[in-house]
Formats: structure tokens, C-alpha cells, sequence
């Protein structure tokens, strides 16, 4: 009995109970994180195996994107993502075939119908929006899509995503500067994981904090620990129903790390030493949550295999799916390209 009330007092006082989300929502937080990283871990195997030509990874921003995304009405709200939003593309609703397929560039791929690279994320029908491989564009694009929705006057929110290199370019600053004189319902999320390719943070900006930028723009700025699943989801809330009730955008910033390298084609020994590296692999996404929950006595041993065994199923599925699956004919390359032109 003690026993017993000692685990309900822990509940009680657990901080996903405190942000209103039930111990079913905290173990789906940790679902998603889990398959998003098993699943990230796959293609960087095939790409070594030569399976694939290209891969590019959110390993380490998983808490990140996952803790965003629940503070969304899945498609309802908008989402505008950049090449690392595995995670928040997984979370939103898109399938780990959808990825896949992708990655593989076949088939039946949804977000560009195998036009443009992987990990170009889109779907229409859950309102995430593709974007363009040139770094920074979708800040100034979810801009534009917030206008819209206030020009309607609908409720919808929009959250675009980023790196903090992407805060180098000019389309950072006219985004952030059309939503604070709009006063428009975006939530612009920095994921900062202190390198921009080879670049570290302190020689990208003058200043130490991407959300110090906020105050130029007259919009909120607030740092939060992207490691930390909950408080992400805690910040990113109130940032969406700022954003509902009219009071403008968010400029939210992540401190977070890559720990593997910024693309397949990269080399990252050549910029950072192993030891910081492993400094920041203890404070890894999936081990803090699983931390958490075996902590509020939601995860032990047995479930957690359970969840691995789950996840590893459902990779191994997709994995499978995508590379048996056809690539699109050679005359697939001219489809939704050209508008009907009227001969009238």
C-alpha cells in the first residue's frame, strides 16, 4: 500500500500532469520520439549500404519537433518545415512509408510525387507545407500563408521551422519583421543545435541567443531546452494560443545539438572533437524521455522493449515497402510542372 500511494503521489506531481496532458499523451510524446529515431537511424544505414543517395537527419532534435507538434491542431494549423523535421512531419501525420517512399525517391511519394529531394517534407492534406531547398525561404512563405489566415479571419496558427544558421539570412529577418508589424499567427521556431554545417554558433551571430532577436521585431522571444519534450510543448502552447487570440508571433528558440553529421555528405570530425559530442549524448531526447517516464512509473523495462519491438516493426514495414516499390516513369518528371495554358 505504501508502495502504491508513493507511484500516485509521483503522478500526481508529474510534470506532464501539471501541462494537462494525460499519462496516454506522455507515452505517445515518447512514441513518436522513439520511432522518429529508429527510423533516422535506418536511412543512415542504407545510405552507407548504398541503397539510397542522399540523407539528411534529425537525430538530437527529436524532443524538439515532437513537443511542437503537440501543440498543434493536427491539420488545422499549418506547418512550414525545413530538411531535419522528421520528427514533426512523422508526429503531425505523415507515415514512416510516406518517408520512405521519399528517401527512395519512388512511387506514390506525397510530398513532391518524387520531384524534389527527401526530406522535403509536404502534404496537402494535413496542411504541411513542402519547401525549397535553398536555406531560410519558408520563414518569409509562412509569413505570408499567416497574412492569409488573419485576412480571412480564421483561428489557424502556422509554425515554420528552421536552423540557426538560417537566422544569417535576409529572408529571416523580412519574415520576422512582415509578422511583427502584421501582428500575424506564426510561431517561428529556431531549432538551435550550435553548428550551421561547419559553422559554430558564436562566429553566426553578434549576439548570444537567436530569441534575443524577438525585441527588434516587437514580437515575443523565449529560450527553451529542445532536449526537454515537455517543456517545448509547454512553450510552444502558449505561443500558439498568443497567436490565437490575436497577439502576434513567437520567435522560439531550441537549444538543441545534431550529433551525427549535418548531411551523408559530411564530415564532422573536421569542425568538433568526439568529447563534445558524447558530453551532449547524455542529454539525448530518447533517454531524457524514457528517464521521465520510468521516473513517474509510466515505462520499465518490459514496455519499453515493447515499444522498441513496436517501432523496429513498423521501420522494418516501411523499409521493405519503398524499396520493393516502382520508381515513377521517365514522363512523371513533366507532371505538375506547367499550368494548363488556355487557348482562348
Amino acid at each position: 500500500m505504501i508502495a502504491a500511494a508513493k507511484i500516485n503521489e509521483v503522478k500526481t506531481k508529474a510534470q506532464h500532469r501539471a501541462l494537462g496532458l494525460s499519462d496516454e499523451q506522455a507515452l505517445e510524446l515518447y512514441w513518436h520520439i522513439l520511432l522518429a529515431r529508429r527510423l533516422d537511424e535506418r536511412m543512415w544505414i542504407l545510405h552507407r549500404q548504398h541503397e539510397v543517395a542522399f540523407h539528411i537527419s534529425g537525430i538530437g532534435h527529436e524532443a524538439t519537433q515532437v513537443g511542437a507538434a503537440f501543440a498543434l491542431r493536427k491539420g488545422y494549423d499549418w506547418v512550414h518545415p525545413y530538411y531535419r523535421d522528421l520528427a514533426l512531419s512523422l508526429t503531425i501525420g505523415m507515415t514512416p512509408r510516406d518517408l520512405m517512399l521519399a528517401l527512395y525517391g519512388k512511387q506514390g511519394e506525397p510530398s513532391s510525387g518524387a520531384h524534389q529531394m527527401p526530406a522535403h517534407y509536404g502534404n496537402r492534406a494535413l496542411k504541411i507545407v513542402s519547401g525549397s531547398s535553398p536555406v531560410a525561404t519558408q520563414i518569409p512563405q509562412a509569413a505570408g500563408i499567416a497574412f492569409a489566415i488573419k485576412y480571412k479571419g480564421t483561428d489557424e496558427v502556422v509554425l515554420t521551422c528552421f536552423g540557426e544558421g538560417s537566422t544569417a539570412e535576409g529572408d529571416f529577418h523580412e519574415g520576422l519583421n512582415w509578422a511583427g508589424i502584421f501582428k500575424l499567427p506564426v510561431i517561428f521556431l529556431c531549432q538551435n543545435n550550435q553548428y550551421a554545417i561547419s559553422v559554430p554558433v558564436h562566429k553566426e551571430m553578434p549576439v548570444p541567443n537567436v530569441a534575443d532577436r524577438a525585441v527588434a521585431y516587437g514580437m515575443t522571444g523565449v529560450i527553451v531546452d529542445g532536449n526537454d519534450a515537455l517543456e517545448v510543448y509547454r512553450v510552444m502552447r502558449e505561443a500558439v494560443e498568443r497567436a490565437r487570440r490575436g497577439e502576434g508571433a513567437t520567435l522560439v528558440e531550441a537549444k538543441t545539438y545534431r550529433p551525427v553529421p549535418h548531411s551523408s555528405d559530411d564530415d564532422d570530425r573536421t569542425y568538433r572533437s568526439r568529447a563534445e559530442v558524447d558530453e551532449w549524448k547524455k542529454k539525448d531526447p530518447v533517454l531524457r524521455m524514457r528517464q521521465y517516464l520510468e521516473s513517474v512509473g509510466l515505462l520499465n523495462e518490459a514496455r519499453s522493449q515493447e515499444y522498441e519491438a513496436r517501432a523496429k516493426q513498423a521501420v522494418d514495414d516501411a523499409n521493405e515497402f519503398a524499396k520493393n516499390a516502382s520508381y515513377p516513369p521517365a514522363e512523371a518528371a513533366l507532371e505538375n510542372v506547367w499550368g494548363e495554358i488556355s487557348r482562348q
